[in-house]
C-alpha cells in the first residue's frame, strides 16, 4: 500500500535533470516491438534487393554440392575442401543479409531512446538475483503487459504468416516438381513476399508499443512535488547560500567602485542624496565614464573618498540624479547628458588652471539644463 500512495503522490513530470540522470543510468525508452519491426523489415528490404544474386549464387552452390567426382567419394581430404569451399560460398552469398540485420539491431534501439552507453548500467546489482523481486516483476502490471502483448504477437504473427502459406500452398508444392534453376529464385521471390506480410504485421504493433511505452517510461519517471522543489533547490542553490553569495559580490563590487573614485576628474552631487564620479580621458574615451555612484550613505562615503583625495565636488541635484538614474559603471554617459555634461568638465579644466596659477578663479556652474524626462525628481 505504501508503494502504491508513493506512486499516486508522483504527479509531476520528470525535470530535465531527472531525465539526464536515468539516461546516465542507462534508462532510456525502448521498445522490442520497434526493434523487431526494423529487423524484419531490413531483411525484407535486403532480400527484394538482392534475392536475384543470392538466389543465383546458392543454385550454383547447392548444384556444386550434389555434383562431385568419383574420387572425391573416397578421398575425405577432398571432401573436406568441397564442404569447405561450400559453407564458404554460403556465408559470402548471406554475408549481406547478415551485415544488415546486425546494423538494424544495433542502430533500432537509438531511434527511440538514443544512443546511450552508461557504465553504470553495466554494473552488478545484487537485487537483481534476488528472485522475489525477479517474481514480483513477473506478475507486476509490466509483467502482465508484456504476457498480452507477447499472446497478441504470436497471434497476429501466426496469424498472418498461416494465413499467407495457406493461400501459396499450391505454389509451394510447385516447387518440387520444378527444376531447381527456376523453383530457386521464385522460391526466394515467395520468401521475401511472406516477409514483407509479416513485417506489416510487426509494424502494426509497433505502432501500438512505441508510444505505450514512451507513457510507460514517463510515467517510470514522474516526480513528487517535493521532490521537485528539492532539485530545483539543488539546480538554482539554496536561497540563503545565493543571497550570501550575492552580498559579497555587490561587496566586492562597492569595494571595485570605491578604489576608482580617487581617479574621478569630478564628483556630481545632489549634494546629500546622490553623488556620481566621473572620469574624461579625450585620448582614450569618446565621451566621460561613470567610475562610481550612489546614494545615502554610500554617496557621503563617496563626497568623503574624493575629499580626501582632492577630487572636486560639484553641486548640480539635477544632474546628479540623471546621472545616477540613467548610467552604469565603467560606462559612457547617455548622449541626451552631453551638454550639461560638457559645461561641468570645462569648469573642471578651468578649475586645473586656476590651482595651477594660472588665470583667475573660474566660477561653478549653476541651472544646468538635464533634458527632459531625465530628471527623476528630487527624494525629499
Amino acid at each position: 500500500m505504501a508503494d502504491e500512495s508513493s506512486s499516486e503522490d508522483k504527479t509531476e513530470q520528470p525535470t530535465g535533470r531527472r531525465l539526464e540522470q536515468a539516461r546516465e543510468e542507462g534508462q532510456v525508452p525502448q521498445s522490442r516491438e520497434l526493434s523487431t519491426f526494423l529487423v524484419v523489415m531490413t531483411g525484407v528490404a535486403t532480400l527484394w534487393a538482392l534475392g536475384g544474386w543470392m538466389a543465383e549464387r546458392m543454385y550454383r552452390l547447392i548444384r556444386k554440392g550434389f555434383t562431385f567426382e568419383r574420387e572425391a567419394a573416397f578421398d575425405h581430404t577432398l571432401l573436406l575442401e568441397r564442404l569447405h569451399d561450400l559453407l564458404g560460398g554460403a556465408l559470402f552469398t548471406l554475408a549481406p543479409l547478415f551485415l544488415a540485420l546486425l546494423v538494424a539491431a544495433v542502430a533500432s534501439p537509438i531511434l527511440l531512446g538514443g544512443l546511450v552507453f552508461s557504465p553504470k548500467a553495466l554494473g552488478f546489482k545484487f537485487e537483481r538475483m534476488n528472485p522475489i523481486k525477479g517474481l514480483g516483476r513477473m506478475f507486476s502490471t509490466h509483467g502482465l503487459m508484456e504476457m498480452v502483448k507477447a499472446i497478441l504477437k504470436a497471434l497476429i504473427v501466426g496469424g498472418v504468416a498461416s494465413m499467407a502459406l495457406w493461400s501459396l500452398r499450391d505454389h509451394i508444392f510447385d516447387f518440387m516438381t520444378q527444376p531447381l534453376e527456376v523453383s530457386m529464385p521464385d522460391f526466394m521471390s515467395t520468401v521475401a513476399f511472406t516477409s514483407l506480410l509479416i513485417a506489416s504485421s510487426l509494424g502494426l504493433l509497433a505502432l501500438l508499443d512505441v508510444p505505450f511505452q514512451l507513457y510507460q517510461y514517463q510515467k517510470k519517471l514522474r516526480m513528487t512535488k517535493e521532490e521537485v522543489k528539492r532539485e530545483n533547490k539543488e539546480q538554482e542553490g539554496d536561497p540563503h547560500v545565493k543571497g550570501r553569495i550575492r552580498a559579497i559580490q555587490r561587496e566586492m563590487a562597492r569595494n571595485r567602485m570605491m578604489a576608482a573614485v580617487p581617479q574621478a576628474d569630478v564628483v556630481v552631487t545632489n549634494p546629500t542624496h546622490f553623488s556620481v564620479a566621473l572620469k574624461y580621458d579625450p585620448e582614450k574615451m569618446g565621451a566621460p565614464v561613470v567610475l562610481a555612484k550612489g546614494r545615502g550613505e554610500l554617496a557621503l562615503k563617496i563626497r568623503e573618498i574624493a575629499k580626501e583625495n582632492d577630487v572636486p565636488l560639484l553641486e548640480a541635484p539635477p544632474l546628479a540624479r540623471a546621472l545616477y538614474t540613467h548610467c552604469e559603471l565603467e560606462q559612457a554617459i547617455p548622449a541626451a547628458l552631453y551638454t550639461a555634461v560638457a559645461e561641468v568638465m570645462a569648469y573642471i579644466y578651468q578649475l586645473n588652471n586656476w590651482v595651477g596659477g594660472g588665470g583667475p578663479k573660474p566660477e561653478a556652474p549653476v541651472d544646468l539644463q538635464v533634458p527632459e524626462g531625465m530628471d527623476p525628481g528630487s527624494p525629499d
